[in-house]
């Protein structure tokens, strides 16, 4: 039976599945091997962000806001503890969807590398 190369994901959420299928539809087997290695470089995995947001909830307030590249956010969490935090126990709970938007947007510029790739 035929299993997808983006099972080999770690941690790959059915909504992370479905958004990269209807993404990569279209490239070849070549292209897919590059976007992969370029994507799993840049993704974050769910239960990894869970840990940064814990670590920012106790010792670094805002580091899983560095993580993800949100600087301006990471700065005001550092500055004001989390938001009092309140911003910190918000980022904990939705750990999942602050990982789901970052790897999307790095799906879109891994799909930019590829086909700017492909122009050359």
């Amino acid at each position: 039976m035929y299993q997808s190369p983006l099972m080999s994901l770690p941690g790959i959420t059915p909504e992370e599945y479905s958004y990269l299928q209807q993404a990569t539809t279209g490239l070849n087997e070549q292209q897919m091997r590059a976007f992969l290695m370029i994507y799993s470089g840049k993704r974050k995995n769910p239960s990894d962000m869970l840990l940064f947001c814990l670590l920012g909830l106790f010792i670094v307030p805002g580091l899983q806001r560095f993580i993800i590249n949100q600087i301006g956010m990471g700065i005001l969490y550092l500055f004001t503890i989390g938001l009092c935090f309140i911003g910190s126990i918000v980022d904990l709970v939705n750990h999942k969807q602050l990982a789901a938007e970052y790897n999307q947007k790095m799906a879109f510029e891994s799909l930019q590398m590829i086909r700017l790739s492909e122009m050359r």
